[in-house]
């Protein structure tokens, strides 16, 4: 582990001094790539760093309460110290083994989620609304952008399905998570006996592609445009800025009217459409990652889950890690952090066992 370090903290500084170079500063691609390379190796070389400076004193005061030839209070510090330094030292030999993990490639890219209604009619479309104002919450409260691309309503206002861009560093790697489907039980608005209902949505979370991993020839793609529409089918604008893409080699259909302007639409709609073409080639490249992918999103039906939302009990479980949280409010407020966390540790702990 630690030659791996000792490696990465030598590239670390070989970037510095390249990043300082009058013909790198005026490549904006080579500017780009070394200072993206520097970003990803900086938490590990300071936690490297920080953890060589611990080590080198936690040695110094074990050599010094072994030297008999000092007296018993210097000698005494000396093992306070130790007692001191020793949990930071093993806290930041913990860390690094983390740190030295296998990364997902995509995980500081910004994210498109796709919410669509499912098993449930309009409950399950109502729902769709909860997630997606939950998701916001939770972006905001991380600072990022949020951008809504298109949304397809119901009579009572819910989502048939809602396309959303959130940019922010990191998105991918916390939001990956949510990709399944969600189950609620509630006892709906328009439900007049009081019965508990059982509904779900799916959520798909698409990492951001570039031009550069995915390029769209459009030749390829044929361009509709329609008047934007919104909540019961009432026109929006009586203008034909709503843009709708057909990407002919694939079959993919993406749509966007959250814009006046068609053509901020089109380039939204552009986003998505690359975002699933990379998600499609992935899968097509990696089988694995497609099963897990069909398994977690799945067709919305009430038995395939990944999360429950129980209002009557106000309980929040996920089925993966057999978490519950008696928080259901605080959750759909945005408060995702003690899930996601869980999550991310599992993670860790699997890509650790298969480590070793």
């Amino acid at each position: 582990m630690f030659d791996r370090l000792s490696v990465l903290e030598e590239r670390y500084m070989q970037l510095n001094e390249m990043l300082a170079d009058p013909e790198v500063l005026s490549d904006s691609n080579k500017l780009r790539q070394y200072s993206k390379e520097q970003s990803q190796l900086e938490e590990t070389v300071q936690a490297y760093r920080r953890y060589k400076e611990t080590s080198g004193a936690y040695k110094e005061a074990k050599q010094m309460l072994e030297d008999r030839t000092l007296d018993s209070d210097m000698r005494e510090l000396a093992k306070e110290e130790m007692s001191l330094l020793e949990p930071e030292v093993k806290a930041l030999e913990a860390k690094l083994r983390v740190l030295l993990l296998p990364k997902d490639p995509n995980d500081d890219k910004n994210v498109i989620v796709e919410i669509r209604g499912a098993a449930g009619g309009d409950e399950a479309a109502l729902f769709a609304v909860d997630l997606y104002k939950m998701y916001t919450r939770f972006a905001e409260r991380q600072n990022w952008k949020v951008e809504l691309i298109d949304a397809n309503y119901t009579e009572l206002g819910g989502f048939k399905e809602v396309t959303f861009l959130i940019n922010g560093t990191g998105a991918y790697s916390k939001l990956k998570f949510e990709n399944g489907a969600h189950r609620v039980q509630r006892v709906p608005s328009t439900e007049s006996g009081g019965r508990i209902h059982t509904s779900t949505a799916t959520v798909a979370v698409l990492p951001e592609a570039e031009d550069v991993e995915v390029h769209i020839d459009m030749k390829d793609v044929r361009v509709d445009t329609f008047t934007s529409s919104g909540p019961g089918g009432q026109s929006v604008n009586t203008t034909q800025s709503a843009v709708r893409l057909t990407h002919i080699p694939s079959g993919l259909v993406v749509s966007c009217q959250d814009e006046k302007s068609q053509h901020k639409n089109k380039d939204k709609a552009l986003k998505v459409l690359r975002a699933r073409l990379y998600d499609k080639m992935q899968s097509e490249h990696m089988e694995e990652l497609s099963a897990q992918r069909k398994s977690a999103v799945g067709t919305g039906d009430r038995s395939e889950r990944i999360r429950t939302y129980n209002f009557p009990q106000s309980r929040v479980t996920d089925h993966r890690i057999g978490l519950t949280l008696q928080k259901l409010d605080r959750v759909l407020a945005g408060e995702l952090d003690d899930i996601i966390d869980a999550l991310v540790m599992d993670e860790q702990a699997r890509l650790m066992e298969d480590a070793e």
